[in-house]
């Protein structure tokens, strides 16, 4: 006879079943201790340590030597390779095996020479299945591998996840084993925790709620753990449970298999490599299991590592990317900041990404994929659609400090007015576990509800890989459609965009950037990086330029295509958001700038070796050519070299894009067409340096007082201000050291005062002048500025030692001010104070950044919202209006005969605005093409007198194919 129903108390009836399950409390008799069955150690175990980073055919014949569990070995960096000999015992016959492994670090199985599993106590992942069911003629004895990375998921912060590395930290195998793992317990506990998921996240207030306990603990009632016997009948009230479907209006979970990997960060780039290999191939043992499994995959970058260090690996992703589980995201070279990298090197990062996948997988992304950055330029839209790419998904406006941003699908327009599908996954993670609670979460926190009604849900541990388990895979199929949750389906990007476009009518549009409220310290941490990032930037520019200037007049000139390409690869490696963002460990700093070197010094011969090309058979009366690589008129004063290492000023004029000689000796002071410099030095110490266009005057200890655009006699310092300040401000952030910059810092200003008569004249006017000080800012930091004006120079320039691009403006009707620099990123506009962020030096996660010294040039250039050039000067390329920019010249990727170049132009005024191309190449067509170089159909253009007429609307972007007449030999 059936017991009476008894009433339940909530919480006694919750705590009952928890303990069921519980991986600490009554493991000797509960549901959880029988996970697995018999057990045995190993038959032989043995290990070497080394400090590098091996192939698996060099580490298998190194020598070998006995370990035991609870040996350590380390420090931190080195690598422990494990020999693992086993034996199942004869008893087993028809069970499932794993290996048992539980150890500090990363590890990762090889099996007949091939990665098999990736192993993490920090993943969830300590076991491997050696066999589903062991079969009667199956072997007994096998040896495997275990390569054991000595650092963690997330690095090795000594004390918190985002110190500096403990050099010294030591590391422990405390498991290894061989053991029966029961599968149907295993689905048992899955089922009994979804359940509690579900009692807990729907609460008291809900009727399923009280229905999912009462079988949940009708399951324990009915459940002895020491009798497997009576598992089907609990199987069976779970299955009744979750077999009670929703109605149709259920929201839609799109279940995507994720492991967010940072090409560095807490880890140098040679880790990451092996993070790849130890989170794919586990996701690669996931597919073979689960058919249905989708797994979402960026960064063309890390799967270039992995085909060159991991080639049997990567024929399998290629196999499963075929099948449609692999799939490949983002069009990307790596996940880069949203807001550093310029504009070219932005469309680079999809050049470069989306040809490697199209090579490799026979097709582009159609989603750019960015879940983990610092901000979001408003060009991206537009960069985006020069792509061929219309979907977006991100999620770290999440992290908003002050205004949660109110959409999670919405359409973005970007500057242009190009438009793009915009999802955040609603669960404000791109690492969940498949657990009710984030299930639930992904449908209340949804601020589209009623517009939307689907969502992203990407699963798998993140950031340092590891990447989605079976059990998460588990949990998300039994969810599958279950009355009181949303709908869940294991989903590819595709799929979730799809369904979110068919339903888009009611979906708002966000108009501009999308600015992050957090991480404003990233424009400023490591300034060398910085400075590297922007050097490059313009050395890989004028290298395509001038190459592809001298292909063009030159028969024998070869354009460097591959040394470019890895040169560009290099640079886009850096501007991953934790690299050129200054937010990574030192060892990464060190690796990047040796890119920048590497590039410096490549580009430099690569610029040499065009120029000489171009340039032959045209020297200057001093056998010099002066190039300009900007794409308008350029007159300044430069020093050139001159017989013994000295120097001399020159004022020269370069047409734009072309050359021009070095003038003659005996025109080096020339009638002026505009006044000369004027240095005066004042009694009290103070200097004014004149050129007729601005008068700038400097107090005796370097500080702006004045600065006066002459023609209008506008003053741009305010009456009682001063410009040229320094300032120190506490940096103490709440917890993310190298990546925000606080507000209340600004109530900690304390201007740094020289002491008067610091101030000396440096040059004396005529073609430049300049005064210099020195400036104490501690009692271990000191500042050397010299502040030059040169002769027909709108701008002063402060050279210095020691989020904003190139320059910001804060100009009213008819007049403005202009601040440009070199090498910073960091800026605020506040009332009528413009602000440049020179340095600061966090903690964490390099206790080094920003410590020695620094150079670096910053300019102020009041405005009013030339002369002619030499008979032999050269143009390739002019513009005839200044609202548009020729922003890069570069051969053509897919060019046949590689006779072909590439223009960008961009309108930089926000107007519409019709102007001509002029060319001085022997162009034989013109087509219009997107960013990816591909032709426009309807894109001939026609050429005119050597010019070529061009229409453009706000902000907009155009991309010239420019097909080359052969040359003359």
């Amino acid at each position: 006879m059936a017991a009476a129903p008894a009433l339940k108390h909530w919480r006694t009836t919750l705590e009952r079943v928890e303990k069921f399950v519980s991986p600490l409390y009554f493991t000797d008799c509960n549901l959880r201790g029988r996970l697995f069955g018999a057990s045995c150690p190993v038959a032989v175990l043995s290990s070497f340590l080394t400090p590098e980073r091996l192939p698996y055919q060099e580490a298998v014949q190194r020598d070998f030597r006995p370990a035991q569990v609870g040996d350590s070995f380390g420090p931190t960096w080195w690598t422990c390779w494990f020999r693992v000999e086993l034996t199942i015992p004869e008893a087993w016959v028809g069970q499932e095996v794993h290996l048992c492994w539980e150890s500090d670090g990363e590890g990762l199985v090889w099996r007949d020479g091939e990665p098999v599993q990736g192993l993490t106590k920090e993943g969830e992942k300590t076991s491997y299945v050696l066999t589903d069911r062991l079969g009667e003629r199956d072997p007994r004895s096998l040896t495997l591998y275990v390569e054991v990375a000595c650092n963690g998921l997330l690095g090795a912060g000594k004390g918190s996840m985002i110190a500096a590395p403990d050099p010294e930290k030591m590391f422990q195998l405390s498991r290894a084993e061989l053991a029966v793992f029961h599968r149907d317990v295993h689905m048992l506990l899955v089922d009994l925790e979804l359940l509690l998921g579900i009692a807990k996240g729907l609460g008291k207030d809900n009727q399923r709620s009280f229905q999912a306990l009462y079988t949940a603990n009708q399951m324990v009632n009915v459940c002895d753990p020491a009798q497997p016997e009576t598992f089907p009948v609990a199987q069976a009230l779970a299955s009744r449970f979750f077999g009670q479907h929703g109605g149709e209006s259920q929201h839609t979970i799109h279940a995507t298999g994720h492991c967010h990997i940072d090409t560095a960060w807490l880890w140098p780039f040679k880790e990451t490599v092996r993070k790849c290999a130890r989170s794919w191939v586990t996701a690669l043992q996931l597919m073979e299991r689960n058919p249905e499994f989708i797994f979402a995959c960026s960064q063309a970058q890390q799967l270039e590592w992995v085909k060159s260090r991991y080639p049997g690996l990567y024929s399998r992703i290629q196999e499963f990317a075929c099948r449609g589980q692999f799939v490949p995201v983002g069009g990307t070279w790596v996940e880069m900041d949203g807001n550093l990298p310029s504009g070219e090197a932005m469309v680079r990062q999809f050049l470069q990404g989306q040809n490697f996948f199209l090579q490799e997988f026979g097709k582009m992304c159609s989603e750019f994929w960015l879940p983990d950055t610092f901000g979001y330029s408003a060009q991206l839209p537009q960069i985006m659609h020069g792509c061929g790419i219309r979907r977006f998904l991100t999620q770290k406006l999440s992290w908003n400090l002050v205004n949660s941003f109110p959409h999670h699908t919405f359409f973005w327009e970007g500057l242009d007015g190009s438009r793009v599908l915009v999802h955040f996954p609603p669960g404000d993670s791109y690492g969940m576990q498949g657990s009710v609670e984030e299930v639930l979460k992904t449908v209340a926190n949804n601020r589209d509800k009623g517009r939307a009604n689907h969502s992203a849900f990407l699963f798998g541990f993140g950031d340092g890989g590891g990447g989605p388990t079976q059990t998460m895979l588990d949990r998300l199929k039994r969810l599958s459609n279950t009355d009181g949750l949303p709908r869940v389906q294991l989903s590819s990007p595709r799929q979730l965009f799809s369904a979110l476009e068919s339903d888009s009518e009611q979906l708002c549009t966000w108009v501009g950037e999308l600015f992050l409220e957090l991480h404003n310290g990233t424009y400023t941490t490591h300034a060398q990086i910085k400075k590297g990032n922007r050097e490059c930037e313009r050395i890989l520019h004028d290298v395509e330029l001038l190459s592809s200037l001298a292909l063009a007049r030159s028969a024998q000139f070869l354009y460097p295509a591959a040394q470019l390409q890895h040169l560009w690869r290099l640079l886009l490696l850096n501007q991953f958001h934790d690299v050129v963002t200054g937010s990574c460990i030192q060892m990464v700093a060190e690796e990047a700038m040796c890119h920048y070197e590497d590039i410096r010094s490549h580009g430099n011969t690569l610029l040499s070796a065009a120029a000489a090309a171009l340039c032959a058979g045209e020297p200057g009366p001093e056998g010099l050519l002066i190039v300009n690589t900007l794409p308008w008129k350029r007159i300044e004063v430069m020093a050139l070299p001159k017989p013994g290492g000295a120097h001399s000023l020159a004022l020269v004029t370069v047409p734009s894009m072309g050359y021009a000689p070095v003038p003659p000796p005996t025109s080096l002071q020339p009638l002026l067409p505009q006044q000369p410099v004027f240095v005066v030095q004042e009694t009290d110490g103070s200097v004014t340096l004149d050129n007729g266009i601005i008068r700038v005057k400097l107090d005796p200890t370097g500080r702006l007082t004045s600065l006066v655009l002459v023609a209008s006699g506008r003053e741009a310092i305010a009456e009682g201000a001063v410009g040229n300040q320094f300032v120190l401000f506490d940096d103490v952030p709440l917890y993310w050291d190298a990546w925000d910059v606080m507000d209340y810092h600004l109530e900690t200003r304390k201007p740094v005062l020289g002491q008067a008569g610091t101030l000396a004249v440096g040059t004396e006017g005529g073609l430049r002048g300049s005064a210099w000080f020195l400036l104490q800012i501690s009692p271990n930091s000191r500042l050397s500025q010299e502040v030059v004006l040169d002769v027909g120079c709108p701008y002063v320039r402060f050279h210095t030692e020691v989020w904003a691009h190139r320059w910001m403006d804060l100009s009213e009707h008819g007049f403005g001010l202009a601040l440009l620099n070199d090498c910073k990123y960091g800026a605020s506009v506040r009332g009528s104070i413009l602000s440049l962020s020179l340095l600061r030096a966090p903690k964490a996660p390099d206790a080094t950044a920003d410590t020695g010294r620094h150079e670096f040039t910053y300019a102020l250039m009041p405005h009013k919202a030339p002369s002619p050039a030499p008979a032999t000067s050269w143009s390739a390329f002019s513009v005839s209006s200044p609202a548009v920019v020729l922003e890069t010249v570069k051969q053509a990727e897919s060019s046949p005969q590689r006779r072909s170049l590439v223009l960008r132009l961009y309108e930089a005024h926000g107007s519409h605005v019709d102007c001509w191309l002029h060319l001085s190449l022997p162009v034989q067509e013109a087509i219009l093409c997107d960013l990816l170089e591909r032709p426009d159909p309807a894109g001939h253009l026609t050429l005119r007198d050597n010019r070529l007429k061009l229409t453009f609307s706000p902000f907009q972007v155009l991309s010239l194919l420019l097909v080359l007449q052969p040359p003359p030999h």
